[in-house]
């Protein structure tokens, strides 16, 4: 049986990222979160992975311990596909994808995943607008050359998509400007059966994590 480790679904962004696509590649899997910021916490994550994060994916004695490494796992498995069969959409859709895995520093680092959490919009950060407004690029971008086929960036849910459903709940938790486009795109991302899901269980957590509570 495959097994997706993850941490809390309030807060864990790269947890989310594997699990939306198992769930949209339709590949069972049974799941098993460790709570984080707790005394063991460390202890557990290091007895999943070497790494000592989360997300982890076991499948019969093999570990997979990075976000878009399961994603393209998943990809070779999927019983729908996780990425256009456009080949040059495809290739733009694993840039972006890597764009997200590797960028997007000071969103990241000033703004953290939080669903529970709906702050009113503010002046924010150079850095973190300057991030922002890529983002937009991005979403704009795709949704106007390969969205024809539906309300994701490729049309269909892609690994891209999956890719991005954390900054889509950071920007809605930070109430960060974004374009119409974006905002429908978001739309699409935020009420996807799968994400949902995810939500309604990152709601029921009892845990909490001060250095993401923030404004």
């Amino acid at each position: 049986m495959t097994t997706l480790v993850i941490g809390n679904k309030n807060y864990s962004s790269w947890s989310l990222r594997p699990w939306l696509a198992l769930k949209a590649a339709g590949i069972p899997f049974e799941e098993k979160l460790i709570v984080l910021n707790q005394p063991d916490s460390k202890a557990k994550l290091l007895e999943a992975s070497p790494a000592g994060l989360v997300p982890v994916l076991v499948d019969d004695g093999l570990t997979i311990w990075d976000s878009l490494a399961i994603i393209e796992w998943a990809a070779e498995r999927a019983k729908t596909p996780l990425w256009p069969q456009d080949a040059s959409a495809r290739a733009i859709a694993r840039s972006v994808s890597a764009e997200m895995h590797s960028g997007f520093y000071h969103l990241r680092k000033n703004c953290p995943m939080n669903i529970r959490r709906i702050n009113p919009a503010r002046e924010r950060d150079e850095a973190v607008m300057a991030d922002v407004k890529r983002i937009d690029e991005i979403w704009s971008d795709c949704r106007k050359r390969f969205g024809a086929g539906g309300p994701f960036l490729f049309g269909a849910l892609s690994g891209a998509d999956c890719m991005y459903a954390p900054v889509v709940t950071r920007i809605r938790s930070f109430s960060l400007p974004v374009s119409d486009v974006s905002k429908a795109y978001m739309d699409a991302v935020l009420n996807h059966p799968a994400f949902l899901e995810w939500e309604a269980a990152s709601k029921a957590e009892p845990w909490t994590n001060p250095n993401s509570e923030v404004d």
